[in-house]
This record gives structure tokens, sequence and C-alpha cells, in this order.
């Protein structure tokens, strides 16, 4: 390991203290500017002292070097532990372990295995050499070095696979690869999520399993990201949502509230950890977080 870089906490660590984890995800932006945007976001949430953050890696491996860039900063110079994504799009398995050789070097012990989705518009090729299931990629960044890794999971089902059972036979092939965590893909409805997680302890997954929560600040955003990631939208707050659109004040408030209400619930059910998607941006995950006055790690 490079001299002088401080060394991430592994997450198990966090998800031992019986307490839930609370995490933010961040994506590498494309300008100079976007980054410090986003370097003044993440001092807003450093008082939130969260468990770890994630950074993701772009469609077709389109943001590697920034995904490494941003992730090794966040580790070494904030001192957030960090959670690097990584795909396997674009890639052959030479390459992928040259960057878990960087991300470990930067200090970096945490991986969310992914295959990831082509670049927008494509199919999924498995490329020559490289990995065709996330559950391969996550047993060779296990082999690779000694990363916590962490691999996705669908409480609706993931929107390309045929069926619910075949899509956690897939969840269970990861964790059996040795995948030692689960965050969930963003959803609406809790009771998709403890549905999914009963099913997963009926098939004897035993990791913790993350809930994804994304907050609604933007009615025909929100409407573009479910339509991609096949979430759903319950109808009530559909209709709520669709009748104050053009009041963004509004619909940010409601937004809020329904994010915190959602929380409120999965917390009391115990849930491993919530895992906030930001967009970068940090007044609503404050917010929520005030309201919910949470305790974690």
């Amino acid at each position: 390991m490079a001299v002088g870089y401080p060394t991430a906490m592994r997450l198990d660590q966090a998800f031992r203290t019986g307490k839930p984890t609370i995490s933010f995800e961040f994506f590498p932006p494309k300008t100079d500017e976007g980054f410090a945007s986003l370097y003044q976001t993440i001092e807003e949430l450093r008082p939130l002292q969260p468990s770890y953050v994630s950074v993701t890696y772009g469609a077709g491996g389109s943001t590697r070097s920034k995904t490494i860039e941003l992730a090794g900063k966040i580790q070494q110079q904030i001192g957030f532990n960090t959670l690097a994504h990584l795909t396997c799009v674009g890639h052959t398995a030479g390459e992928i372990g040259e960057i878990l050789d960087q991300l470990w070097d930067s200090g970096i012990r945490n991986v969310l295995a992914l295959r990831g989705d082509p670049p927008a518009g494509g199919q999924w090729i498995k490329t020559a050499g490289g990995f065709e299931h996330a559950a391969e990629l996550a047993a060779f960044v296990k082999n690779r070095h000694d990363f916590f890794v962490a691999v996705a999971g669908f409480p609706e089902g993931h929107p390309q696979c045929l069926n619910r059972t075949r899509d956690l036979e897939y969840l269970k092939a990861k964790v059996d690869a040795g995948a030692d965590a689960i965050v969930t893909q963003l959803f609406f409805d809790n009771t998709d999520f403890h549905s999914f997680r009963h099913e997963c302890e009926r098939l004897g997954i035993k990791v913790p399993i993350v809930a994804g929560i994304m907050p609604i600040s933007n009615v025909s955003q929100i409407k573009r990201f479910v339509t991609m990631c096949g979430a759903k939208i319950p109808m009530p707050l559909l209709t709520k949502l669709e009748k104050i659109e053009h009041d963004p004040a509004a619909v940010y408030e409601a937004g809020i509230e329904y994010a915190t209400n959602q929380c409120r619930d999965l917390l009391f059910h115990d849930v491993a950890g919530l895992h906030f998607y930001t967009l970068n941006k940090s007044k609503a995950t404050v917010d929520i977080t005030k309201r919910l006055n949470a305790k974690h790690a």
C-alpha cells in the first residue's frame, strides 16, 4: 500500500455494531465545477457521520478513471470509508484486476460488484476475457485482495430478469460467491422490501441487506428513474405528486415527508442500513436524517 494513505475500515465492522448504517451514494461529475460542487455537498453531509459513502461507475466503464480518482480522494483526504463501484462492462479480467490493485493501493477496502449496464441504447454483451455475471466478478474481487464485497439487490426484481424466482437465484449465487452485504435498488413501497428480505432469508441469504432510498424532489426526474430501473411509484404517492408537480417547494416537502416515513418504518423493522441516492446533493438527505434523528454507526 502506498505510504501515507489512510486505510478504510472494512464495512463488516460497521455492520457488527448492531446499529443501522447510514450511507450516501455519489457519482463522478463531468466537470471541474461539478467536482467543486460535490466536495461542498460532502462537507455539508460530514456532520451526519456516514458509516460509508459509495462512488458509482458509469455505464460501459465510462467513468473508470474518475471513479478511482474520486473514491481515492474521499478515502484519503476526506476520510470517509469508501465503497467503490465496479462493473463487468467493457473490461477483461486482467483490466479489472488492475483496477482492484489501484483501489487497494489507495487504501480502499470495500467494493460494490455489479454486472453493470451497457451504454445507452446498447445490449449487454460479455467482454471477451471478462465476466458474464456479477457473481463471477464478486468471486474475482474476493480472491484478488481482502475486500469487503457488496452486491446489488432488487426488491421489485431486476428489470431485465424474466421472473422474480430467477432474480433471487442470481442474488443467492452472488452471496455464495462471497458477497458480504446487499445494497438494494431504490424502491418506494416498503412492502416490496419486506417481502424481498423475507424471501432472501428463506433462501438462506444471511448477509446484511441495506435499503436504497431516493428522496423525490422532481416529478419528471423520478419518473425517468423508475422507468430505467424497474421500480414503481405507489398510486397514492404518484397521484399526490402529479397534483403538485408544478410547485417545486410542495414536491420537495412531499418527497421528504414520504422518504422520512419510509425510513422510519424500515428502522422499526430492523433494517441493516439506509443508503441514500443523493444525486450529489445534500439538502434532502440532511433534512430526512434530521427528522429521523437517526442513531447510526
